[in-house]
């Protein structure tokens, strides 16, 4: 699947990923800190992923 990251700019291509729980993890992303957005969807951590797909994750940024 090809996985986008932004701000970042970077694109991936990852394989053997069977869902958003496990690809955070490959990334070593902590839940919470980005979107994970398939399409014009969010996905949740427990939501299956294809090897088709094409995942961005968007960090989440806050200020004060």
């Amino acid at each position: 699947m090809k996985v986008r990251l932004t701000p970042q700019g970077r694109e991936l291509d990852v394989d053997g990923v069977k869902i958003v729980g496990d690809l955070l993890r490959r990334f070593s992303v902590v839940p919470g800190t980005v979107l994970v957005i398939r399409g014009d969807r969010l996905l949740t951590e427990d939501t299956a992923l294809r090897e088709d797909d094409d995942i961005e994750l968007r960090s989440v940024v806050s200020g004060g």
